[in-house]
């Protein structure tokens, strides 16, 4: 390694600058861009999540919860507050250059299908797994199976909801 044009100095060359933040394309950015993150969630009072540290929750006042999924540079925010989005969203812009995208789509190869008349959000994943199966010339006459959630995951009867609002 050597000392940065421009930056020589005579009976120092043996020695380095240090950097005392991170700069553009060093291999640190996206860690020092995460710690930051982290530090803002937690000053919004967001909590991060035992299973995934990409995943942030709010209870909101009201027992609404805010919830926030970031995936590389894409973020989720999901909540039945439109307020609590929209507001989470402005603090986001003020502290960090983004752009809103609007409504999701897709996230991480699955579908997201709203019906707002009934209230329900599914996702799915047809596109993707119909591209597995063509990859591995498997046709449509194939049966589904059940998937077994994680070892990890504990259902507990507190994560059911108590009323139809809920």
């Amino acid at each position: 390694m050597s000392q940065s044009t421009g930056f020589n100095t005579a009976g120092k060359e043996n020695m380095m600058c240090k950097l005392n933040k991170s700069s553009y394309g060093l291999k640190q950015l996206p860690g020092q861009w995460y710690k930051r993150f982290v530090s803002f969630m937690r000053g919004k009072r967001y909590t991060r999540s035992h299973y995934d540290p990409c995943f942030y929750y709010n209870k909101l006042s009201g027992g609404e919860y805010v919830y926030l999924v970031l995936y590389a540079d894409d973020m989720l925010i999901a909540s039945r507050s439109r307020s609590a989005i929209d507001k989470l969203k402005k603090d986001l812009s003020f502290e960090f250059e983004m752009k809103d995208l609007g409504e999701a789509k897709k996230v991480v190869r699955m579908e997201i299908e709203r019906n707002r008349k009934i209230g329900k959000v599914c996702l799915t994943q047809k596109w993707y797994l119909k591209k597995v199966l063509q990859r591995f010339n498997i046709n449509g006459d194939t049966k589904s199976v059940s998937t077994l959630l994680a070892l990890h995951f504990k259902l507990k009867t507190t994560m059911s909801p108590i009323s139809i609002e809920e």
